[in-house]
């Protein structure tokens, strides 16, 4: 009867060599690339303060502070949002402004770590992008509600971005509203909108490495 005891066993380690064959080694070596370093928390510490200038620039402020006049595009659903060609009058108006072509500029300065920008207004309806995002408005989301709400930057975790096609991790900073004249900086600014950035994993190992030396 000893094969009893040891079946048990065996159907164990059966099924731990079935579930590795079954992972495979590039999903293992996927996960492993979706892992974020201490180098590249660090890195991203910095890119989050970057970014946080480029939210304050008055381009920026000021095409946040327009659209919150307006409000979001009457019966915007996300279904008509999704049928939206990425080449049309209305996405290159989100794609020319001058938050946008401000956007990319300092998207350069990146040497491709980041991969996708946009700024939402006060509802949460998009303001400005360098591409199509995959939904008109983010309220209700963590990427924005966070830091309209907190006033504090927002970090999401790895993953597979439908807009840049890629594995990215999108963090996000608060529009504040610019300053009355001679308010101090002690005096806390109102949130007006949000802008998001993502960035592509490998090209961050990348700088990460770098940067270690």
């Amino acid at each position: 009867m000893h094969w009893l005891r040891i079946l048990p066993i065996a159907l164990v380690a059966s099924a731990v060599a079935f579930a590795w064959v079954a992972k495979g080694p590039a999903v293992q070596a996927q996960e492993d690339k979706d892992k974020i370093t201490p180098e590249m928390a660090a890195v991203l510490d910095t890119m989050t303060k970057d970014v946080a200038k480029w939210a304050d620039e008055k381009a920026v402020v000021d095409a946040v502070v327009a659209q919150n006049k307006v409000g979001p595009i009457a019966d915007m659903t996300k279904e008509k949002w999704k049928e939206q060609r990425r080449r049309t009058p209305l996405i290159d108006g989100f794609q020319q402004n001058d938050a946008a072509k401000l956007m990319a500029e300092r998207v350069k300065t990146t040497e491709g770590v980041v991969v996708e920008a946009f700024v939402s207004a006060a509802q949460g309806e998009k303001v400005a992008f360098l591409e199509k995002t995959s939904s008109y408005i983010h309220k209700g989301s963590a990427k924005f509600d966070v830091p309209f709400t907190t006033g504090k930057p927002w970090r999401g975790s790895p993953d597979f971005d439908e807009s840049t096609q890629s594995y990215s991790l999108q963090f996000s900073v608060p529009v504040f509203a610019p300053r009355a004249e001679g308010e101090g900086e002690d005096v806390p600014r109102k949130t007006i909108g949000v802008m998001t950035v993502g960035v592509d994993l490998e090209k961050l190992a990348e700088r990460a490495k770098r940067a270690a030396g």
